[in-house]
């Protein structure tokens, strides 16, 4: 692809945003480690570390002898059954989290969220491991009733860290489970699929041709190509609010495209590197407490906020931040749902930085008028179409998985974040659908009329119809299909679960 000279980046972004061109190695640990520039994307600007400072090694110590297969291929405690009377063992390490600084004092955010990961792993063991016993010697009779007072020792020093980096004291997707939880096995390699490793892992993940290692590491590889998505929907809002070229901001919506394509593609191998028949069983694992019958009466943080029982979604890939930006930079309308409230709930699930800039993406699609800028001309209106249709086609990808990977093999009616396992998902793939009709209808139809000039459009041609009309014609077949299989899991199931 022809590279362009990016326009200058506006005031405003830089003045929100003053790291977002920053080279990632000059940047100190000082700073969330989820700090987006556009070189790294929504990956962490640095690499997590795979031991923790002294202080935590008895932490340390437990995490290594935790996984069901360890390090070195011999059971660990979740094999046995054994990891609740260990956790008991544990140190309360709460004041060594307020010492992880840098050298002039300033919380060491990057250490701090090492030790968050870490802290997160333990906690979903312990409060999930009866669930996991129960799952593992009678899997037809569900899960059951997981614990529901996480001891003080894996709590409060689990807050602290939740409160420095301001995200919920909970595993989550970003921060712990995913993106914060890889290593190279060769440095010099870099991030190539076949090169990264887990740091921690519930069941087999420690092993890389495991399916719960290539559960994890397929997200960090398709997440490792978003710095395309970051600086062309900055090219985009950036160069319509200086009243730009229509040329930049094509060349944007070109940029968004590119990275899309890796991203899918690193996506579809999801098939290969995670067995189907295989994700129920370390997906025990990453459920959360809200919505859950593992956790009817919620989970006592003991000695965190009076004792009070309190509720967390679990782990999700839809607390990713790569499609949610393409929401909001194309204006994409969500039904006003209870579905759409629990979308907004997962907001609070990912790393603080990311939660800026999708707000401040959100605010500045609005405000600068992408949608009404792109169909005033046929061949942006084309590449805002090919971006929703990328949109649509991960949304789709994760349907697929879904259905495959969970609906047709559970009866438990909710995902790992709570949301109904059968209608979350099309309730946002219908909307992107929707738009796509929209758009289409709108402006590119209309103008096959040669008597009609739709809106004072012009030059939708037979070069640009040979790419959109499959496209099109896909989407409303896919549209009647989603439909037909949501009616019919819904039947099956009962309520939309």
């Amino acid at each position: 692809m022809t590279q362009t000279k990016t326009p200058p980046t506006s005031s405003t972004t830089v003045k929100r945003f003053p790291h977002i061109h920053d080279d990632p190695a000059t940047l100190p640990k000082s700073l969330d480690p989820f700090t987006i520039t556009t070189s790294t994307g929504f990956m962490p600007f640095i690499m997590s570390p795979t031991q923790l400072p002294e202080p935590f090694q008895p932490l340390v110590s437990l995490l290594e002898r935790l996984p069901v297969e360890k390090l070195d291929g011999t059971p660990g405690l979740l094999a046995t059954y054994e990891l609740g009377p260990a956790v008991q063992e544990l140190p309360d390490l709460t004041a060594e989290v307020d010492k992880l600084v840098t050298a002039d004092g300033s919380p060491d955010l990057y250490a701090v969220t090492a030790v968050f990961r870490d802290y997160s792993f333990l906690a979903s063991s312990y409060l999930l491991e009866p669930c996991w016993e129960n799952w593992c010697k009678n899997p037809d009779k569900g899960y059951g009733l997981g614990r529901d007072v996480l001891p003080r020792a894996v709590a409060c020093p689990m807050y602290r860290c939740a409160q420095l980096l301001d995200i919920p004291p909970f595993m989550s997707y970003a921060a712990a489970y995913s993106l914060f939880n890889y290593t190279l096995a060769d440095p010099k390699k870099g991030l190539v699929y076949d090169n990264l490793r887990l740091v921690r892992a519930f069941e087999h993940g420690l092993n890389p041709k495991s399916s719960e290692a290539g559960f994890i590491l397929t997200h960090i590889d398709m997440v490792k190509e978003s710095n395309g998505l970051i600086s062309g929907a900055l090219k985009v809002v950036d160069t319509i609010e200086q009243d730009g070229s229509r040329a930049e901001v094509n060349d944007g919506f070109r940029e968004i495209l590119a990275s899309m394509e890796k991203i899918e593609a690193c996506m579809e191998d999801m098939w290969a590197n995670s067995k189907p028949s295989e994700y129920l069983s370390f997906r025990v694992f990453i459920f959360g407490i809200t919505n859950q019958s593992m956790f009817p009466n919620g989970v006592i943080y003991d000695g965190v906020l009076d004792n009070k029982p309190l509720n967390f979604r679990g782990e999700s890939g839809a607390n990713d931040s790569m499609i949610p930006l393409l929401d909001h930079l194309c204006q994409i309308p969500m039904p006003s749902t209870p579905l759409t409230k629990i979308l907004h709930e997962f907001r609070a699930y990912r790393p603080l930085p990311h939660r800026e800039f999708l707000a401040y993406m959100n605010s500045k699609a609005e405000e600068v008028g992408v949608r009404d800028f792109v169909v005033k001309d046929t061949e942006t209106a084309i590449l805002f179409l090919k971006t929703l249709n990328h949109v649509r086609s991960f949304r789709w990808r994760h349907w697929l998985f879904a259905r495959e990977y969970i609906i047709r093999r559970t009866p438990h009616p909710t995902a790992t974040g709570g949301s109904p396992i059968v209608t979350w998902l099309p309730n946002q793939l219908s909307a992107v659908m929707d738009m796509m009709i929209s758009i289409y209808d709108t402006y590119l139809a209309p103008q096959k009329e040669p008597e009609y000039s739709a809106n004072g459009l012009t030059g939708y041609d037979a070069a640009f119809q040979k790419q959109v009309e499959p496209m099109m014609e896909m989407v409303r077949d896919q549209k009647d299909k989603l439909a037909k299989e949501v009616e019919k899991w819904c039947q099956e199931r009962g309520n939309g679960f």
